[in-house]
């Protein structure tokens, strides 16, 4: 029985890979949607910019409370069905915030299509992780999280000028309408599952989180989106007050920190296998470097358009790889790695996001978040060096034995 050619033989990932991408692209596209139309939502429902910016606040949080918990609740269900059935659930959050304007409700309709994300981001890292082999796990996850790079070179922005042009809940009605699509033929081309063995369990993989180096990956994350994110939540005020760009050309801005995610996530996936510790600690160095030049250079728009698509670049660089660290090192419950690992991403999101907020309406205005990001970027040391730490002395170990 000749068996088929595999990923490293060939050099192509599989179909499903792409798939999934398209999936986190609309869900990408819907986290940070809002950012560039703050002014439209806050204007229409008669609240404040600062706000309407628990719209990401409030989604961050869905992400954190939902991903684990899908993780756990639908780990015996079949992935395929869980990743369809999660668009469905998408789908009817994106509805209810487009007829609501009742901004609880709204809220919560956030919180709802948050949840549905998590649990098709956990289980997407997965299957696009299992699809590729452990030799290209970090270029699939590269691509797959390239989706959500790619929703914001056009994702975000056309739903920017969308909101600006036809309304703020034209977005929102689009995305309800390609996510139903989406789970159609997730639903037909994901395979079904494979796996062999024991049934899964969640004590099993809550039990092989032990390794001290998942939570130092773990805080990464965290801190990762924590800086970046807290000042891209807020970038379409920095934009027009600080740098004196008319709102018509926020979408523009966003499109180039779009392109910068995106190739710094590919760049990232790949470089990543071979110098792992390099480019983490390079990302880590840049962004903190880019944040505290926006905080000081803002009032130029040339300078400013330039620092911001660095920030997508080096900002989003290292996601895949830490994702790749978090599953490699809990071996034994890869979907548990993976669900953490998103909800760490957004404990960052959430709460940088939600500091920025107050920095916003402080005496330091459009430049209040920035200087939060620049703070929290500095944090991203701490774990990186202590990681790199217990790494080489694993590595001395094994070689002692050996």
């Amino acid at each position: 029985m000749i068996s088929a050619p595999t990923v490293e033989e060939t050099g192509r990932l599989p179909l499903v890979i792409y798939v999934l991408a398209v999936g986190v692209f609309l869900m990408g596209t819907t986290e940070f949607v809002v950012a560039g139309i703050l002014p439209e939502i806050a204007g229409d429902l008669g609240t404040s910019i600062a706000n309407v910016g628990l719209m990401i606040t409030v989604f961050a949080f869905g992400m954190i409370v939902g991903t684990p918990a899908m993780a756990i609740l639908t780990l015996r269900v079949p992935r395929r069905v869980t990743l369809s059935s999660a668009l469905v659930v998408f789908a009817i959050g994106h509805v209810i915030v487009a007829l609501s304007s009742n901004f609880g409700l709204i809220l919560g309709a956030r919180f709802l299509t948050a949840v549905a994300t998590g649990a098709f981001w956990a289980v997407a890292a997965v299957v696009g992780a299992k699809a590729a082999g452990p030799a290209s796990s970090s270029r699939a996850l590269g691509i797959v999280l390239g989706g959500g790079m790619l929703a914001n070179v056009i994702g975000v922005p056309l739903g920017a000028l969308a909101g600006q042009t036809i309304g703020w809940r034209g977005p929102f009605w689009a995305l309800a309408a390609l996510a139903l699509v989406a789970a159609a033929v997730v639903h037909r081309l994901v395979p079904a599952d494979t796996d062999s063995g024991a049934v899964p369990s969640w004590r099993a993989e809550i039990a092989s989180l032990r390794d001290g180096r998942i939570w130092l990956v773990l805080s990464g994350c965290a801190v990762v989106c924590g800086s970046s994110l807290a000042a891209y939540s807020f970038i379409s005020p920095l934009l027009t007050e600080n740098t004196g760009l008319a709102a018509s050309a926020v979408p523009l801005v966003l499109v180039g920190y779009g392109l910068g995610a995106f190739v710094g996530s590919n760049l990232g996936g790949r470089l990543g296998a071979k110098h792992q510790y390099g480019v983490l600690f390079v990302s880590a160095a840049m962004t903190f470097l880019v944040l505290g030049a926006l905080c000081l250079f803002s009032h130029n728009v040339i300078v400013t358009v330039i620092l911001v698509v660095m920030l997508g670049l080096f900002g989003m660089s290292t996601n895949p790889m830490l994702i790749g660290m978090a599953v490699r090192y809990a071996d034994q419950a890869p979907t548990m790695a993976s669900a953490l690992s998103t909800s760490s991403f957004n404990l960052g999101t959430a709460v940088g996001s939600w500091i920025a907020g107050f920095a916003l309406a402080s005496s330091l205005g459009a430049t209040g978040p920035v200087l939060v990001g620049t703070g929290v970027a500095a944090l991203y040391f701490l774990p990186l060096m202590i990681l790199l730490r217990k790494e080489r002395t694993k590595r001395t170990a094994v070689e002692v034995v050996n």
